[in-house]
């Protein structure tokens, strides 16, 4: 047998992954040998390799390496995530390169051509992941939207809805203007903006004298409807009862005391737009102060403004601050750097808009999913997660659940005459949601073409928070061989970013719906980030193509490489310089490799003493670095 002097990962790495794909080699089935599961993390169907992909998946494929050694009978589950806001987002892109417009197809047509775009690029990062070596059970391959987690999604709203947990109510939400829709806290990227802070006066009614607020959005002025000081300002006391006139439309408003004004921003007075901030938003309930939303759903300004309608927003502050300096009351300007809140999907400043949608609470769900981390049935690795865990659990909010797009599971809940207020009919059919329709209005001769669907589909976190369930039909079939055998999982690896958003509401789902844990242990990764700590990212340029990577330096060069610099939960600090390491170990393998196949072995000859010490020691030396190497995976030291 001629073997080469050189490793060759490009010809090896291939042969070898597509044999075990080709092959179902990591297909699993339950049997008598212990199990141990792990769920991939679903990308987006969107979404194509990146360095942080690479880092979490190397884990994962450690770990179900290990286990398979231990003779356990690993289940790796990979799938990808429909992502409802980034895939919507793609096709109306790729319709507009055609001439199409989404406003001019019918649902059902939409429909059509994103199923079209999904079958076409939807399986590239998988596809990625097979050439990473990835030792996944393609066999089992799963996606948000299949007919059976699709299911599961629609079982789960329904039960929610029926226990009294899900309700329909008027809350402010974040608000992409671009894409028409509510977001998540998760979908929003908060980035450093260089702004101005502007000087307004607020005539005191009946008098001559002003009060001066400072403000970074001075064309939400149109829908301010107070002003707030500290109750212990004494530069404001002699106020208390007086009311305010808002500039250009002359409103009166009330000068309001409460503590949460910072006395030493701007002139400690601030101006109050209930519609259009969440902070002013509380103040409103707190005080009963109106609410006067002054823009459309796209981020321009409604007649409610009373002035620059039809204005974007943006344009619309370039006006105000021109009539504010025609009215002279605008006293300066000042350079003022600011963080702001950008659409992850869409990467336009979000917008706070009161808005009816449908929330889940929270309360009941969170309590198990905070004790039984708490209490350490649940392991994070490494634990200083449980405190940012804990605080964000003991401070929830209940969750919108609702998104204003086509793509994704559709709300099971239909209305009379297409009117909330006359009927809301939640079922998994509309044959069933028109028997209930009769069923509670007996003298009605209520018709099917009488009931219309909700247009709105939930947030994409609403089908994978199921994720380990789902993936082996544990909502449909709660007794099925694969979800009495694989859950709860063992290990779940993911990004600390995601800790509420998703690990958080898989604990809540997997004790509302298997009474227990839905993973034994998660190992966060940290963020890949460049020699500069810059996070890694297309839009700056820093982060190297994953692909290009594993083809000069190879899968496990790259994978080894990433390692030697990613303690758990701590950033990783990427440097090429180790994935050329990484190549380097690679190849003392393959020369190991050559070395051993190089020996001949002759039994007829004696064996001398010297040899069996030498085996002896080798034996305790394998022994003792199995051991070492088997306390540090245990502990996930990798």
């Amino acid at each position: 047998m001629s073997i080469s002097s050189k490793y060759n990962p490009q010809a090896i790495e291939t042969k070898w992954a597509k044999l075990w794909v080709d092959n179902n080699i990591y297909h699993s089935e339950p049997d008598e040998r212990t199990a141990y599961s792990i769920v991939i993390p679903p990308p987006n169907v969107t979404g194509v390799l990146h360095m942080g992909h690479m880092l979490n998946n190397t884990i994962q494929d450690i770990l179900a390496r290990y286990h398979r050694m231990l003779n356990e009978n690993v289940c790796w589950v990979p799938g990808t995530d429909h992502a409802s806001i980034a895939t919507e987002a793609k096709v109306v892109d790729f319709l507009r390169q055609k001439g199409i417009k989404k406003e001019n197809l019918s649902r059902t047509e939409f429909l059509k051509y994103a199923w079209e775009w999904k079958e076409k690029h939807g399986g590239i990062i998988l596809e990625q992941l097979k050439k990473l070596g990835a030792s996944c059970d393609w066999k089992r391959t799963k996606f948000t939207m299949d007919k059976d987690l699709s299911d599961s999604v629609i079982k789960v709203f329904i039960d929610l809805y029926q226990k009294g947990e899900i309700y329909r109510g008027t809350r402010m939400v974040n608000w992409d203007v671009q894409a028409k829709t509510t977001i998540s806290d998760e979908e929003i990227i908060y980035k450093e903006v260089e702004g101005k802070l502007y000087y307004i006066k607020y005539q005191i009614e009946g008098t001559d004298k002003f009060i001066t607020i400072a403000t970074t959005r001075p064309e939400t002025i149109l829908g301010d409807t107070a002003i707030c000081v500290h109750p212990e300002d004494d530069r404001y006391k002699h106020l208390k009862g007086k009311l305010a006139i808002v500039p250009m439309v002359n409103r009166k408003v009330p000068i309001i005391f409460d503590t949460y004004v910072d006395r030493d921003f701007g002139t400690g007075a601030l101006k109050i737009t209930p519609a259009h901030d969440i902070n002013d938003y509380n103040l409103g309930i707190k005080h009963h102060l109106e609410t006067i939303d002054i823009f459309n759903d796209d981020g321009v300004l409604n007649e409610k403004a009373n002035l620059f309608v039809g204005s974007d927003r943006f344009e619309a502050r370039k006006l105000v601050v021109k009539k504010l300096k025609e009215l002279g009351i605008l006293v300066k300007e000042e350079d003022y750097k600011h963080s702001v809140g950008f659409s992850e999907r869409t990467n336009v400043v979000i917008e706070y808009k009161i808005s009816q949608q449908w929330f889940l609470k929270m309360n009941n769900l969170s309590k198990p999913a905070l004790e039984n981390v708490l209490n350490n049935q649940i392991h994070f690795h490494p634990e200083k997660f449980k405190n940012a865990y804990r605080h964000w659990l003991e401070n929830i909010h209940d969750w919108c659940i609702s998104r204003q797009l086509w793509w994704g599971h559709r709300i099971p809940a239909y209305y009379l005459n297409g009117d909330p207020e006359k009927g809301i009919f939640v079922a998994e059919t509309k044959e069933q949601a028109l028997k209930e329709a009769r069923k509670q209005n007996p003298s009605k001769n209520i018709q099917e073409s009488d009931l219309q669907q909700d247009k709105d589909v939930l947030d994409t976190w609403f089908s994978s928070w199921l994720w380990p369930i789902s993936v082996f039909d544990g909502i449909n079939h709660p007794d099925n061989k694969d979800i009495l055998y694989y859950y709860p999982t063992n290990d779940l690896v993911t990004a600390p970013e995601i800790l509420f958003f998703w690990v958080a509401r898989m604990i809540m789902a997997g004790y509302e719906y298997r009474n227990d844990k839905p993973f034994k242990n998660v190992y966060f990764t940290g963020i890949v980030r460049d020699k500069q700590r810059r996070k890694m990212s297309k839009s700056l340029g820093n982060s190297p193509d994953p692909i290009e990577l594993m083809k000069q330096y190879g899968s496990d060069g790259v994978r080894i490489g990433m390692l030697l610099c990613s303690p758990a939960g701590n950033d990783l600090l990427f440097d090429e310089t180790l994935v050329e390491q990484g190549r380097n170990f690679s190849n003392k393998i393959w020369n190991a490799f050559r070395l051993i196949k190089s020996w001949k072995q002759d039994d007829a000859k004696p064996q001398p003493d010297y040899t069996k010490q030498a085996i002896e020691w080798f034996s305790q030396r394998i022994k003792q670095a199995t051991g070492e190497i088997k306390e540090s995976i245990d502990n996930y030291k990798l």
